[in-house]
């Protein structure tokens, strides 16, 4: 088990990427918060029921990630379940669809607060646990290839995950120090809820797949498959990367 007996954080973990990153996290040992978002019977559900697959080494805390009083009694429930915080991963996000001349100050800001001030929050609050804790730890990003590709009608996000990759790379500096890896993961096209515009639309699911090299979506179990590595022994000389799961997608942008 690389994750034995360490207790991991993961915020928007009641379905998708999240959810993946958590249950592989809780079966290679780790004892695991699982974060969902106030408001929302099914995503309530979806943790407390993952966390009765964990046992005693699993629990469901609900939080807004755009508030740092939410963030901060996470952390702090975290911290008084399992009496430490070794592996944060800031994995909640929300994405907007509006043309940039329609964009709204509300909806803009609400994507940044989540996406990109969200992740700040969480970030800081359990850097400054495992700087207490004095045994170094693990920052782990979810933003998106579109932190490089341009998406048009997406500019709020784009913007949020953009600058979540600059974050990375300064608190993988700043922090280094203090022996915490900070890396960033950038999945492509994922089948996950957040795609199901797509993944119901026969010809855009074509259209999609035509641009994707290794010709398919991503499974989010092959992105929590990179988070188990980052949050290991085995990432110990790896700080300040992104890494791209997302089947060439990047490379066929580059080159076309």
């Amino acid at each position: 088990m690389r994750l034995k007996d360490r207790v991991a954080l993961v915020t928007g973990a009641s379905s998708g990427i999240g959810e993946a990153i958590a249950a592989r996290f809780a079966a290679e040992g780790a004892h695991v918060c699982v974060n969902y978002r106030p408001g929302s019977p099914p995503d309530e559900a979806a943790a407390k029921r993952a966390v009765e697959g964990f046992g005693t080494r699993g629990i469901a805390v609900e939080a807004d990630v755009s508030r740092r009083e939410d963030v901060e009694r996470m952390v702090a429930e975290t911290v008084a379940a399992f009496g430490r915080i070794d592996i944060a991963v800031n994995n909640a996000g929300i994405e907007i669809k509006r043309p940039f001349l329609e964009q709204t100050d509300e909806e803009w800001h609400r994507v940044l607060d989540v996406n990109l001030y969200g992740a700040m929050v969480v970030s800081q609050a359990a850097a400054r646990e495992m700087v207490k804790q004095g045994t170094g730890g693990k920052l782990i990003f979810v933003s998106s290839v579109h932190e490089d590709i341009p998406f048009p009608g997406y500019t709020s996000y784009c913007a949020s995950k953009g600058a979540i990759r600059m974050m990375m790379r300064n608190l993988a500096m700043e922090l280094a120090p203090h022996r915490i890896n900070v890396n960033d993961i950038a999945p492509g096209a994922i089948a996950t809820p957040i795609n199901r515009y797509v993944l119901e639309d026969p010809e855009a699911m074509k259209n999609a797949v035509s641009e994707i090299p290794w010709g398919r979506f991503g499974r989010p179990e092959e992105v929590a498959g990179v988070a188990v590595f980052l949050a290991s022994d085995d990432a110990e000389y790896v700080t300040g990367s992104t890494y791209y799961v997302d089947g060439g997608l990047t490379q066929q942008v580059t080159l076309y």
